[in-house]
């Protein structure tokens, strides 16, 4: 079996020590994470490793985003879907186990869902537009993760309003139609949903607004793991997780990671 988990961790030099809490209560064998926040040499590797995950995979860099994969498991390099116009460090891959994983930091996107408008918001369409050609053009039947904080949410109990949230970006219907074209394009399964379908809400981020994020319960599902037709008869049932409690520790992220488990 591999466990694998995906965390929006925003600052891993700040939030090592709850990484390292994370993986020794869930023993996930890889983690992908996203806006470490670091460039690549400051990266707490020391940290990973004395978890037992000392092979990495790490795109730093200055100040904002980066993203970085750690694994139990000796890891194969395979090319990285770099679908950022702008350079950012938002895409990171590995391979482990024979398995192909793509961790992405989607762009969220600005304020105002209009791509003449928002510079932001072209640009995070644009990033999904070239995702969904590259996974248009591949083998459906080889196995693929793609994990990370995809900054949409797209069903309706996926966020804590649909009627509110569709006017809000992370939850507008163009952005909606756009993840479900790059899903549709590689015939993806969304492990989380589909084991735990809708009407029952998901959450994993909520807004540090909020002094108690539980009662204000206004969360949205941005954190996805997404596993390939190859891949995904191997998903174990009923594996697929979001760790609530971890947006309840002392100075958490704001995002909650998802783990999911596949047969090796």
């Amino acid at each position: 079996m591999l466990r694998i988990a995906t965390w929006n961790i925003n600052s891993v030099r700040l939030r090592a020590d709850q990484v390292q809490r994370f993986v020794t209560e869930q023993a996930p064998d890889v983690l992908c994470l996203q806006e470490i926040k670091c460039q690549t040499a400051e990266f707490p590797s020391a940290a990973f490793k004395a978890v037992g995950m000392p092979y990495l995979r790490i795109s730093g860099q200055k100040g904002w985003h980066g993203v970085a994969i750690a694994s139990r498991y000796p890891i194969t390099d395979v090319p990285v879907v770099n679908a950022c116009r702008e350079g950012h460090a938002r895409c990171v891959s590995a391979q482990v186990q024979g398995i192909e994983i793509q961790n992405f930091y989607i762009p969220a996107g600005g304020d105002v869902a209009d791509r003449e408008l928002n510079p932001k918001f072209d640009h995070k369409l644009d990033f999904y537009e070239a995702l969904t050609r590259e996974m248009a053009a591949r083998d459906k039947q080889a196995p693929l993760v793609l994990a990370g904080d995809f900054n949409i949410a797209p069903g309706e109990n996926d966020v804590w309003n649909h009627r509110y949230m569709s006017k809000i970006v992370s939850h507008t219907p163009i952005e909606v139609e756009t993840l479900r074209r790059l899903q549709a394009a590689g015939d993806f399964a969304d492990v989380l949903r589909d084991q735990i379908p809708e009407p029952t809400k998901l959450a994993s981020w909520w807004s540090y607004r909020a002094q108690d994020f539980r009662k204000s319960n206004r969360g949205l599902r941005l954190d996805h793991i997404w596993t390939s037709p190859g891949l995904t008869p191997r998903v174990i049932a009923g594996s697929a997780k979001i760790h609530e409690d971890c947006r309840a520790w002392e100075r958490p992220s704001d995002h909650a990671p998802v783990t999911v488990d596949v047969e090796s």
